[in-house]
């Protein structure tokens, strides 16, 4: 067998900004074959059709019942949610139970032995497990969402797919490995290293860091560069193989039992049939992958917030204090009526979503982004709340109120696994820098070389006319909606509602527009500003969603549509005044003066605020790197 040892000299010194930009823009998905409504949106087109004509997902498969039964019963009987949380394990009959229902197995098509679940019905599983465990819906989502099963089910060849499928549709457990110690949102840094074979083959070396499964994993996708064309690939690797070794397992606030570790790669042998996609493309296989994987985090945060919905619920309607029954006075009536109307935009949305990837026709790396970032910073917001609604008790922990009697409502539980819902797969910052490059992508790509620095006169020249007959039209085109207000009277009351989103849309991009005037290629620097912008348009994706999803229950002759309409009013209120708020702030802000004090604390300017602190050694550790 060949063998490489990693050259120090080969790990990637720490990149300039321009050398991590190139690998990020040669990885992400650069053309739009779909249509899609947020790309639209960030334009200054609010094209309602591309998602009212989302059609509506099938009857529920007797198959799929069955199993959704079997887990809910699972669930509900076996899973000890707060003994997993304390003692920080899988119990093992647990996961061998899970197996044998083919739960590792739900999106793998049934000839490989698998449950062949669509993308809806898949997101009705993690809503289900969202009610109750997130350590379970950790392990079963960054399994099924980014571990082996999804890259290989878009991606692998007839052989990959005949030779892990299989496996894992019975139970083998994969993890994705990407991170380590100098790798976060930034892959350009990547050192894990794969060194090619006389055979073809390669040898790989190198450590991860974070690893979600991968201290118990049977398979393992690692990205890796290699070591002469410095390009990353994705390759499958076994766990079994020697050179593969768990160093340790991490532990968290939260999701106490996650099987979470640094995983060491030492001269690990692995075919060259074991390449996934091509030689190169492995951080475009990542980004494709997480295009529907992400939407495993907004169908889980839909369980949890239907659930502090009820606990909110049945804990308002029965606390008496003051004279009435806490529900009925004013300041917990809000937080309880703006949960509601958030849970119900949270599900439209989540179902939205999830509906697109199963229909195709619509590119939805925007969507799915942007649902991964609102639902569970909202989700966050109504957490918090509840919390706040059930006092002391919201803050005790469930084992502590089980032994005195009291309900044991585990918010204090659910609240540490839940924090770290904005940090994985994209945290909630990487998000919106990711949203706002494909926002800006319209025009990026009529005046790119006006703008760039690097450009010579003569690119700017030759680009002018073709800049400004775009935007001769383009632009006056967003000042003027005289159709507007003759628009969605069909939608009854909610119509109002739709109506300002279409302006609140050309308005965003003015505002987009002349951000980039004034500040040029300086722009992306202007974080905050683009932010601002990305969370507009969430905000009026989530609106069209909820209102969307309250039509539906009207359509079906649901009972409950009247309800579902009011939600959906309310919902659209408060976003409102949200969306004005965040456009005031495009031109009255604070963000020069946070600059200047933000500089002041890194150039160690208010070190005297730390005079009368005691010594910590994790500080101590970090002012001596």
């Amino acid at each position: 067998m060949a063998t490489a040892t990693q050259d120090p000299d080969l790990k990637p010194k720490q990149l300039s900004e321009e050398e991590s930009r190139k690998v990020a823009e040669e990885a992400r998905e650069s053309a739009w074959e779909a249509p899609s409504f947020l790309k639209e949106v960030f334009a200054g087109s609010f094209n309602l059709k591309i998602l009212s004509s989302v059609p509506q997902a099938p009857a529920p498969r007797p198959e799929f019942l069955a199993f959704y039964d079997r887990l809910k019963t699972f669930l509900e009987e076996k899973v000890d949610s707060d003994r997993i949380d304390r003692e920080g394990q899988y119990p093992p009959e647990i996961v061998k139970e899970l197996a044998e229902m083919g739960a590792f197995g739900m999106k793998i098509p049934t000839k490989y032995g698998g449950l062949g679940m669509s993308q809806v019905e898949y997101g009705l599983v993690m809503e289900l497990i969202g009610t109750q465990d997130a350590n379970v819906l950790a392990l079963l989502s960054a399994h099924q969402s980014i571990g082996v099963p999804q890259p290989l089910k878009l991606f692998g060849t007839d052989a990959q797919k005949e030779k892990y499928l299989p496996m894992i549709a019975k139970g083998a457990i994969s993890a994705f490995a990407l991170t380590e110690d100098e790798v976060g949102s930034d892959p350009a840094n990547l050192s894990t290293m794969l060194t090619r074979t006389p055979e073809g083959d390669y040898i790989l070396n190198g450590e991860k860091l974070w690893c979600t499964n991968g201290t118990f994993a049977d398979l393992y996708v690692v990205m890796a560069r290699h070591d002469d064309t410095k390009k990353i690939s994705a390759v499958i690797v076994e766990r079994a193989w020697e050179g593969v070794e768990v160093v340790r397992r991490c532990h968290f606030m939260g999701l106490r039992a996650l099987e979470n570790g640094i995983i060491k790669f030492t001269n690990v042998k692995v075919p060259k049939e074991n390449l996934l996609l091509g030689e190169g493309k492995g951080l475009k296989l990542a980004l494709v992958t997480l295009n529907t994987g992400r939407l495993s985090i907004p169908s889980g945060v839909m369980g949890m917030g239907k659930r502090m919905t009820q606990i909110a619920r049945a804990w308002n309607s029965k606390r008496y204090q003051w004279g009435a029954i806490i529900g009925k006075h004013e300041a917990i009536s809000q937080m309880t009526a703006d949960n509601a109307a958030t849970a119900f935009a949270i599900e439209a949305m989540a179902k939205l979503c999830n509906r697109m990837a199963d229909t195709g026709g619509r590119d939805i790396r925007l969507e799915a982004a942007m649902a991964k970032m609102w639902c569970t910073e909202e989700g966050w917001t109504m957490l918090d709340k509840t919390l706040q609604m059930r006092g002391g008790r919201g803050y005790e922990t469930a084992d502590s109120l089980r032994a005195r009697g009291e309900a044991p409502i585990p918010i204090e539980r659910v609240m540490r696994d839940y924090r770290i819902n904005m940090i994985f797969e994209g945290s909630s910052e990487i998000m919106r820098l990711f949203i706002a490059r494909e926002a800006l992508d319209t025009h990026m790509t009529i005046a790119w070389d006006v703008v760039n620095p690097k450009s010579t006169m003569g690119q700017r020249l030759g680009a002018l006319p073709k800049v400004a007959l775009f935007y001769s039209w383009w632009y006056p085109s967003r000042w003027f909606g005289l159709a507007t207000p003759f628009k969605f009277h069909g939608h009854g009351r909610l119509g109002q509602h739709l109506r300002f989103a279409e302006r609140a849309t050309r308005k965003l991009s003015r505002a987009l527009f002349h951000a980039m005037v004034k500040n040029g290629p300086k722009l992306e620097k202007k974080q905050v500003t683009l932010f601002r912008g990305v969370e507009i348009g969430a905000d009026i994706f989530a609106m069209v969603a909820a209102i969307l999803f309250a039509e539906d229950m009207k359509a079906q002759g649901l009972p409950q549509a009247q309800q579902c309409s009011d939600l959906a009013d309310l919902f659209c209120r408060n976003t409102t005044m949200r969306i004005r708020g965040k456009f005031g702030l495009f031109t009255n802000n604070a963000d020069a003066q946070k600059l200047k004090v933000n500089q002041q604390v890194l150039d160690g300017a208010h070190k005297w605020m730390e005079a009368d602190l005691t010594k910590d050694e994790g500080v101590r550790m970090l002012d001596a790197r």
